[in-house]
């Protein structure tokens, strides 16, 4: 386990953790939401080890955080709407649902072509996209039971031995991000978490 200062990252610390997921290795960091499990977009052997873990359907996509709104365009198209939408919001407690460019592997987008992407309010977790240069994995840690988990500790207790790395950035009060949809330039709310989304309703 790392012990990260959650608003000044010691640098060292993140070069760590990013070389690990280089390695193809999965994580558990911080986020503006909830802890999340994580590993670099490109590693098929980290996404593989995710959906084990958290004992998920493969036909079930995840998701992905990135540094910028810059970053986003790479992974997604993103309209002169959209662009204006997400800025207005971003970094923030928010997933957005856009059609995915080439660039996203198709094992995280079983038979869809769309993907969610966010830019978390989360100094911890910029830097390790930025350190890494590619974007994210992200994935809500749960307890056994479902729980959102917020507590490294507890977290350790529960993942220490399967995860290779846990970024200890504090604690956290769980709850997931808001996610609102810009296919099309359709906006749609699809959840309403910690996010306001007062103005799209």
């Amino acid at each position: 386990m790392l012990s990260i200062h959650s608003q000044n990252p010691q640098m060292r610390l993140i070069k760590q953790a990013v070389d690990v997921l280089r390695e193809g290795g999965v994580i558990i960091y911080p986020t503006d939401t909830v802890y999340g499990l994580g590993c670099d977009l490109s590693s098929k052997k980290g996404i593989e080890k995710i959906y084990e873990i958290k004992k998920r359907d493969k036909k079930q996509p995840l998701s992905f955080v990135c540094s910028d709104l810059k970053h986003i365009s790479q992974y997604a198209q993103v309209t002169d709407y959209a662009y204006r939408t997400m800025k207005r919001l971003l970094p923030g407690p928010y997933t957005f649902i856009l059609e995915a460019s080439r660039l996203v592997p198709k094992i995280i987008l079983p038979k869809r072509t769309t993907t969610g992407i966010r830019v978390p309010d989360n100094q911890i977790c910029l830097a390790l996209i930025r350190e890494l240069g590619q974007p994210i994995i992200s994935t809500s840690v749960k307890s056994a039971d479902g729980e959102d988990l917020g507590d490294p500790y507890i977290i350790g207790e529960n993942f220490g031995r399967i995860v290779n790395l846990i970024i200890d950035g504090g604690v956290i009060i769980p709850e997931p991000s808001s996610v609102i949809s810009l296919v099309d330039d359709n906006i749609e709310v699809l959840r309403i978490g910690k996010g306001d989304v007062s103005a799209f309703l």
